[in-house]
């Protein structure tokens, strides 16, 4: 499961959900790729889950990038807890997902192929999701 080897601080204030993404919003490695649709928080859970999918979808024939990285952590307190008592411990890790931001891109298979393998993967996610398929030049 992905997460980072090391943070500055151990835990994060929850931040907003705002806007568009800037950085990451066009096709980098692969031919096809999928986009969000929506702001969301995606866990390395459900970007490991996704990233499964699609490699088994192609049966490990094409190239698949994962563009986004849980590096922001999600404190939980523990069940049946009085409240107060400070903050919890880290439970899990997200990555912050905006609007336009591409998630995985895919290269080596056809379009057919990537198609149905994003629409599996995009199953897997919490956002709604695009196919994007680099233009011809």
């Amino acid at each position: 499961m992905l997460m980072p080897a090391r943070v500055k601080f151990r835990k994060n204030h929850r931040g907003r959900l705002k806007g568009s993404a800037h950085k990451g919003c066009t096709l980098a490695f692969g031919e096809y790729g999928l986009q969000a649709l929506g702001n969301k928080w995606v866990t390395a859970r459900q970007i490991e889950a996704a990233r499964v999918a699609l490699a088994r979808y192609t049966k490990k024939g094409g190239k698949v990038w994962v563009r986004i990285f849980p590096d922001k952590p999600i404190s939980q307190k523990p069940a049946e807890t009085r409240m107060g008592k400070g903050k919890g411990d880290p439970a899990f890790w997200v990555a912050v997902v905006k609007r336009g931001r591409i998630l995985f891109e895919m290269g080596g298979v056809t379009v057919a192929d990537a198609k149905q393998a994003m629409k599996v993967a995009s199953d897997k996610l919490p956002i709604h999701c695009q196919f994007m398929e680099r233009p011809a030049v």
